[in-house]
């Protein structure tokens, strides 16, 4: 109740809104500056002090801009406090229990590593492949059923790594569908444009085609599924796209990107629903294409901290 410790600040990877326990995240952040860093950490400092907290207490911050906002705090141990202990090399739980007991942090000899010099990322696993028909769409309310760890000293290939443990492998050419709602057509351009880079091909519904094709993107255009034939689910059934970036659009085409979804899930594609996934799925292809994933042992990352 007099110091505090901070184990460790994830990056949630989804925005604000959808369940933490169906985003993935980063230990350390990947794309917060040291500034937000630093207001984050004094901010639980004073609110683990206000609140007394003895033991282990996690709180949810929102950033917008530079902005700081309070989400929830929770004076108890959660789900990720495992994946944080394999991160930092400190068995978080079992250090907790000790002061809950009457020891102290001293006594205890818990170490603040806010700054590991390798990336752990925790990637959630869905049942979705168990429920035909499933949307994939993720919200507020909680989906998965489990969760992976992939560790690297780049956070693209630490990214990938969780992904093809949580079963999503990555592709590594081919081609990839694009549709995007409007307010995310000028956001996906420069995504996009790192994929065409990648070698892969893009493939894209009449609005977001536009678009990139706007943007000096090559784009092969695709009919919607109430459009006719030949559709977008058919070149998903087909399996002839290995990846698809679809955010939720209106209430028509919303029924399509359902059914796109869905077909993802039954063909075993990988789908990715937002910009901020998108983004960091595209990290993780251009650093898998630049060297191959390869397999070290958490001792040895634990060493470096030493």
């Amino acid at each position: 109740g007099e110091n505090v410790v901070i184990g460790g600040i994830m990056e949630h990877i989804e925005e604000a809104g959808i369940h933490s326990g169906d985003s993935s995240c980063s230990l350390p952040p990947y794309s917060l500056s040291d500034a937000l860093r630093d207001e984050i950490a004094e901010k639980t400092r004073r609110l683990a002090k206000a609140l007394k907290v003895i033991g282990l207490m996690n709180v949810q911050w929102a950033v917008r801009g530079t902005k700081v906002y309070i989400l929830e705090a929770n004076p108890r141990a959660s789900r990720t406090v495992p994946f944080v202990s394999k991160a930092i090399g400190q068995p978080l739980a079992k250090m907790a229990a000790r002061l809950m007991l009457g020891e102290t942090l001293a006594q205890v000899g818990v170490v603040e590593r806010l700054e590991p010099p390798f990336f752990s990322v925790k990637a959630p696993v869905f049942p979705f492949n168990k429920f035909h028909g499933v949307d994939t769409i993720l919200g507020p309310e909680m989906k998965s059923t489990g969760e992976v760890m992939g560790v690297d000293a780049r956070f693209g290939t630490a990214f990938a790594k969780a992904m093809v443990g949580a079963g999503n492998a990555l592709p590594r050419d081919g081609k990839v569908f694009v549709s995007v709602r409007d307010e995310d057509k000028r956001l996906i351009v420069p995504l996009v444009d790192r994929l065409h880079a990648l070698g892969f091909e893009i493939v894209a519904t009449g609005g977001t085609a536009r678009t990139l094709q706007t943007a000096g993107i090559p784009v092969q255009r695709v009919m919607k599924i109430h459009e006719g034939r030949p559709h977008v689910l058919d070149l998903v059934v087909n399996r002839e796209v290995r990846l698809i970036i679809n955010t939720p659009s209106g209430r028509r085409e919303r029924g399509d990107d359902r059914l796109i979804r869905s077909a993802a899930v039954n063909h075993r594609i990988p789908c990715i629903t937002t910009l901020s996934a998108a983004s960091a799925t595209i990290q993780g292809m251009e650093s898998w294409l630049k060297k191959p994933l390869s397999v070290t042992p958490l001792q040895e990352y634990h060493g470096l901290m030493a």
